[in-house]
């Protein structure tokens, strides 16, 4: 049974940063792509960033803020929020799936995800 549990969200003024973690369990290696979608009050699911075996996406909105990184002997994958915005104010989730699907921003396409972790950047 594969669980993805996320941990790290809190609450930052804007500029500052936040490191999120996604700890995996259950996953074999067959799998194309783990990350994190968001979701703002009121707006749909938006793919932010994810990570394969060969490459990673950024979405626009957070390109040259955030930083995506695993490591295989923890099965962990962390994002690292630097510069934070009152608009990156959002529940993160976990995800496995698609690369595709994250590019696009197809959060029910994906074949796993997390409970998700809030992250609030207020003043």
């Amino acid at each position: 049974q594969v669980q993805l549990v996320e941990s790290g969200g809190g609450l930052v003024q804007p500029g500052g940063s936040l490191r999120l973690s996604c700890a995996a369990s259950g996953l074999t290696s067959d799998y194309d792509a783990i990350g994190w979608f968001r979701q703002a009050p009121g707006k749909e699911h938006e793919g932010v960033s994810c990570i394969s075996r060969s490459d990673t996406f950024y979405a626009d909105s957070v390109k040259g803020r955030f930083t995506i990184s695993r490591d295989n002997a923890k099965n962990t994958v962390y994002l690292q929020m630097n510069s934070l915005k009152p608009e990156d104010t959002a529940v993160y989730y976990c995800a496995v799936g698609s690369t595709y699907y994250f590019h696009v921003s197809n959060y029910n396409g994906m074949d796993y995800w997390g409970k998700g972790t809030l992250v609030t950047v207020s003043s």
